[in-house]
């Protein structure tokens, strides 16, 4: 190990992943609701695709979309999860340089592909609240498979530059990096020059895509509250407001978690870094086990169909 902290090299084969440092005796108990958090996030978004894909009904934008989130949910956790718990069970803490900017690239690409995503509901929120009658003129599949395409590029070419950037610093100091997976800033901090370029760059990705997001989300809430607040009743106010519930939370279980955790890393100078180590690898775990259970639970369509799906199977 101290050999790996004293060599000298631009470009290390390998890295190496501490898990959670400061916590290295506990890994197989952390383990435990991590591997329980990934077999649901699993299980519950494939179960998410299935029951879209099986019933012609919802096929709709808004269960289109759900199907996107579904995937990144899936790419997000699968990225990460299994190297966790190969350094909590066998300590296997080696990772190829390659490897490690991949796993980088796949992390911020998905979280941004995301958070658009939610945005895109919001939009569809926002249509069908305020303009009913003209949803299915406006949110046709064609454009539903457009705004897909335009996330896809916009969080795979705004992604590019961090493994890029990451490629080019030298990492003469140590190759070890005191975090679970390859987060970009984990990775900046151990590299053995100016770094700004790359520190100013996540900063305008954050801004630019999140920031953006939460902006369109914040300003499509608006004009739906505005619209919940112009119907006659009090009970057509809340059954139409309790169509926004689901996406709402969604968006609180995505959005504040990543900006606690990106503040955090920056400029939580005086936070244990074992708490912040673990922060970073709950809230990626996080958003793909509740999203599945909060569509699941708050959705009827999606609910009556899996109650439909057991009534069949015990019968």
């Amino acid at each position: 190990m101290s050999a790996s902290k004293t060599t000298n090299f631009t470009n290390p084969s390998t890295f190496i992943l501490l898990g959670i440092p400061g916590l290295e005796a506990a890994h197989i108990w952390i383990s435990i609701p991590f591997r329980a958090m990934y077999a649901i996030a699993l299980l519950g978004n494939f179960t998410i695709l299935f029951i879209i894909k099986t019933e012609p009904s919802l096929h709709e934008p808004m269960f289109f979309f759900l199907c996107m989130l579904a995937i990144t949910d899936l790419v997000t956790s699968t990225t990460t999860l299994p190297k966790m718990l190969s350094i909590f069970w066998f300590n296997s803490r080696e990772i190829s340089f390659s490897a490690c900017l991949t796993q980088l690239y796949f992390i911020h690409c998905f979280s941004a592909m995301e958070s658009g995503i939610l945005m895109a509901m919001a939009l569809d929120r926002y249509v069908a609240i305020c303009h009913p009658l003209r949803h299915s003129t406006i949110l046709t599949n064609s454009v539903v498979v457009k705004i897909g395409l335009a996330l896809v590029l916009r969080s795979g070419i705004l992604t590019l530059p961090y493994p890029l950037l990451a490629r080019q610093w030298p990492y003469c100091r140590t190759n070890i990096i005191p975090h679970s997976y390859c987060r970009h800033i984990a990775v900046l901090k151990i590299a053995c020059t100016d770094i700004s370029i790359s520190s100013y760059y996540g900063l305008f990705h954050l801004f630019s895509v999140f920031g953006m997001d939460v902006f369109f989300i914040a300003v499509s809430y608006t004009l739906i509250l505005r619209a919940i607040f112009r119907l006659p009743t009090k009970d057509a106010q809340l059954k139409t407001f309790r169509t926004c519930i689901s996406h709402f939370c969604a968006i609180l279980a995505l959005h504040i978690p990543d900006l606690l955790s990106s503040f955090t890393q920056r400029f939580g100078q005086n936070v244990p870094v074992h708490f912040l180590v673990l922060f970073a690898s709950v809230y990626l775990l996080v958003p793909p086990m509740l999203h599945p259970i909060i569509y699941g639970v708050r959705t009827k369509q999606i609910r009556d169909r899996l109650l439909r799906l057991f009534n069949h199977k015990e019968t």
